[in-house]
C-alpha cells in the first residue's frame, strides 16, 4: 500500500526573514579583532592618564599640572602660538581623526559596509545615537532656563577606547558581531562629531587659507594614489613627503578657522584603500598586497591609541572638583544634568530605536545567536564618550571655565554610569557569549576557517 507524499514543507517566515547582527566575513572578522586588541591598549592607557591629571589638578601639584597645560609655544605668524593643551587637541587628535577618516572609508569601499544590508544597522545607530542625546541635552537646558545651549554636542560623542578597555574587563567574550558593530558605530558616530565641529564650533572662516589647503591635500591625495606601492615598501617615505603635505594641509584649516581635527579626516579620506592594479595583477603577497589605507592604519594606530589620546586626555581630563561642595555644584549644574542623562540614558535609547527601526523597515530578525538584551549591552557601552565629548566642552565652554569643568565632570560621571550598566548586562550573559566563542573556533574541516563563518 504505497502512502500519499506529504506536501513539501514550505520555509516559515522566521527562516526566510532577513537577518541583522549576523557574523563578518572571516577576514573582515581577523582585522577587526586585531584593530580592537590595539584599541583596548589605548584605552588603558586612556584610563591610566585621566586618573593622573584628576590627581594632579586636585592636589598640591595643581599649579604646576595647569602651568604646563597653558604655557605657550609656537610660530605666531602662522597663528600657530598654541598652549601644550591646543597642541593636545587641535593636533594630537587629529591623528585620531585621521585613523577615523582611514577606518570609515575603507569599510565603505572595500570592507563588509560596502553592502548597503550591512552598513544601515551601525549607521543608523549611530545617527540615532546622536540625535536622541542632544535632544535630551536640549530639553533639560530649555526647561531649567539656562544658556548653555552650546554644550549641546557634548554627550554625542561614543569613546571606542574607553568602550574597549571596559569590554576588556567585564566581557572579553562578546561576539564579534557586536563588537564590529560597536567599532563601526562609534566611527561613524566620529565622522558625525568632526562634522559637527566644523559646522558648528568653528570660529570666524577665512576663505583665502581654506581654499589654499585645497591645493596640497590634491597633491597628497595624487601621491598617495599614484605611489602608493613606494609608500607601503619604504616605511619612512610617507613620513619624509607625506607628513609635511599633510601638515602644510592642517596648518591652513587651522588658520582658516575651521577645527584643525577636520584636516585628519580629508587626510584620510585621501589615502587610497584597495591595491594598486599592478599589485591586484601580479596576486602580490608582499605588503602592497593590501591597500595603503591598511598599511597606514597598521602603523599610525599605535601612535594614535598609545600617545595622541592619552597625552590630550591628560591635558584635558584636569577639572579641580573643589572637594564636596564644588562636586555637588557640578553635579547640580543644569549643564551637567543634561550630559549625564543623555550619555547614560539618551545614547541606549537612540540606539536601540533606531536598531529596531531598521529591523521592521527590513522586516528583519536578529541574528539567532543574539538578543535584544545584549544589543541594549552594547548600546550602553556607547554611551562611553569621552575622548571627543571633552573637546567639545572645550570648544562650546572654553578651557577652563566654570562650565567647562562641570561638563567635563559629568562627561567623567555619565561615562562611569553608562559602564557599569553595561557590565551588569554583558557579565550576566557572559556564559552565553562563551558558548558562541567556542562555536567560532571550530575548525571541523581544518581548513584554516572556522565552520560558522563558511556557513555565511
Amino acid at each position: 500500500m504505497s502512502s500519499t507524499p506529504s506536501p513539501p514543507t514550505q520555509p516559515s517566515s522566521e527562516s526566510t526573514a532577513k537577518r541583522v547582527f549576523t557574523r563578518a566575513s572571516y577576514p573582515e572578522h581577523l582585522r577587526m579583532s586585531s584593530i580592537l586588541r590595539k584599541e583596548t591598549v589605548g584605552g588603558a592607557l586612556l584610563l591610566l592618564a585621566t586618573t593622573l591629571a584628576l590627581i594632579l589638578a586636585n592636589t598640591p601639584a595643581a599649579d604646576g599640572y595647569f602651568a604646563l597645560r597653558d604655557a605657550k609655544f609656537g610660530y605666531e605668524p602662522l597663528h600657530l602660538e598654541l598652549s601644550v593643551g591646543a597642541w593636545a587637541a587641535d593636533g594630537l587628535l587629529a591623528i585620531f581623526f585621521f585613523l577615523a577618516g582611514l577606518e570609515l572609508k575603507r569599510e565603505f569601499v572595500a570592507g563588509d559596509l560596502r553592502r548597503f544590508s550591512r552598513a544601515i544597522v551601525p549607521v543608523a545607530a549611530a545617527i540615532g545615537g546622536v540625535v536622541v542625546p542632544a535632544l535630551i541635552y536640549v530639553a533639560v537646558i530649555l526647561t531649567s532656563g539656562s544658556d548653555a545651549l552650546r554644550g549641546w554636542a557634548i554627550p554625542t560623542a561614543t569613546d571606542i577606547a574607553f568602550a574597549l578597555a571596559v569590554l576588556a574587563v567585564v566581557g572579553s567574550h562578546l561576539p564579534g558581531a557586536l563588537r564590529i558593530f560597536l567599532l563601526t558605530l562609534a566611527v561613524v558616530d566620529d565622522l558625525i562629531a568632526i562634522s559637527i565641529i566644523a559646522f558648528f564650533y568653528s570660529g570666524n572662516i577665512a576663505a583665502t587659507p581654506l581654499l589654499l589647503a585645497v591645493l596640497p591635500l590634491a597633491l597628497y591625495a595624487f601621491l598617495a594614489h599614484r605611489f602608493s606601492r613606494f609608500f607601503q615598501r619604504h616605511a619612512m617615505a610617507p613620513w619624509l613627503i607625506l607628513l609635511p603635505l599633510g601638515f602644510i594641509v592642517w596648518t591652513l584649516v587651522h588658520a582658516s578657522g575651521v577645527h584643525a581635527t577636520v584636516a585628519g579626516v580629508l587626510l584620510g579620506f585621501a589615502v587610497p584603500v584597495k591595491p594598486s592594479r599592478k599589485a591586484q595583477a601580479e596576486g602580490s603577497t608582499v605588503p602592497d598586497a593590501e591597500g595603503l589605507a591598511d598599511t597606514m592604519e597598521h602603523r599610525i594606530r599605535p601612535l594614535s591609541a598609545g600617545v595622541a589620546v592619552p597625552v590630550f586626555a591628560f591635558f584635558s581630563a584636569g577639572v579641580t572638583i573643589g572637594g564636596a561642595s564644588g562636586f555637588l555644584s557640578a553635579i547640580t549644574d543644569p549643564i551637567a544634568v543634561g550630559i549625564v542623562l543623555a550619555l547614560v540614558v539618551g545614547k541606549p535609547i537612540g540606539i536601540l530605536l533606531a536598531v529596531w527601526l531598521v529591523t521592521k523597515a527590513e522586516k528583519a530578525n536578529l541574528d539567532p545567536d543574539l538578543s535584544w538584551v545584549d544589543i541594549a549591552g552594547a548600546a550602553l557601552l556607547a554611551g562611553i564618550g569621552f575622548t571627543v565629548s571633552l573637546l567639545i566642552a572645550e570648544l562650546g565652554f572654553g578651557q577652563g571655565t566654570p562650565e567647562d569643568d562641570h561638563a567635563k565632570v559629568a562627561v567623567l560621571i555619565g561615562s562611569l554610569l553608562a559602564a557599569l550598566a553595561a557590565s551588569v548586562i554583558l557579565r550576566s550573559r557572559n556564559r552565553h557569549y562563551r558558548q558562541i566563542e567556542a562555536k567560532e573556533a571550530v575548525d571541523a574541516d581544518r581548513d584554516g576557517v572556522p565552520d560558522v563563518f563558511e556557513e555565511r
